[in-house]
């Protein structure tokens, strides 16, 4: 197994701050926003694009974030997965833009969980998506809207996202 390193900190930091003045930019400054954290590792990504946002905007926006667990369709293979806490600020969703944040984007799967567990919770006027890494290969017809980088790879490779909050260590990898 090889195993080759693509973001290094400094590359993940210079995509957290494009993301951030593209969600400004799209949104036309930082009113009405609400970031949310796909746990395990949206959730800090989140933290880091609200900081960046509000820093850049001028004006704090929320933060928190959404367990997709039990909204996931393939539960029946990975029975054990813990549902992780669902955090929604104060304000709630009702009315304002909700950017979902991800780590990786793969198959889509997620976000398609994601998004029926924003149902449950209330009705945003608009639903967009960050991701560090989009690798491709999607099984459901979902985009980002907002990329770290673009990163082209096999279906038998693996790409780990690891934090510095979660992990010690701020490091995006291909295993092959």
């Amino acid at each position: 197994m090889s195993t080759r390193t693509v973001l290094h900190a400094a590359d993940i930091a210079r995509a957290l701050t494009r993301i951030s003045h593209e969600i400004l930019e799209s949104n036309k400054g930082p009113e009405g926003l609400v970031i949310l954290g796909i746990p395990t590792r949206g959730v800090p990504l989140a933290d880091r694009i609200a900081a960046l946002v509000g820093e850049f905007g001028g004006a704090p926006v929320p933060v928190g974030s959404l367990d997709v667990t039990m909204y996931r369709d393939d539960l029946h293979r990975n029975p054990t997965r813990a549902p992780r806490p669902t955090q929604i600020p104060a304000g709630g969703i009702d009315g304002k833009t909700v950017v979902l944040v991800d780590d990786v984007l793969f198959s889509g799967r997620s976000i398609r969980a994601a998004l029926d567990a924003l149902q449950d919770i209330g009705r945003p006027a608009a639903v967009r998506l960050a991701t560090l890494v989009d690798r491709g290969h999607r099984d459901l017809p979902i985009r980002p809207d907002f990329v770290g980088r673009n990163l082209p790879s096999a279906r038998d490779e693996r790409v780990n996202v690891r934090l510095a909050e979660i992990d010690g260590i701020e490091e995006v990898t291909i295993e092959s």
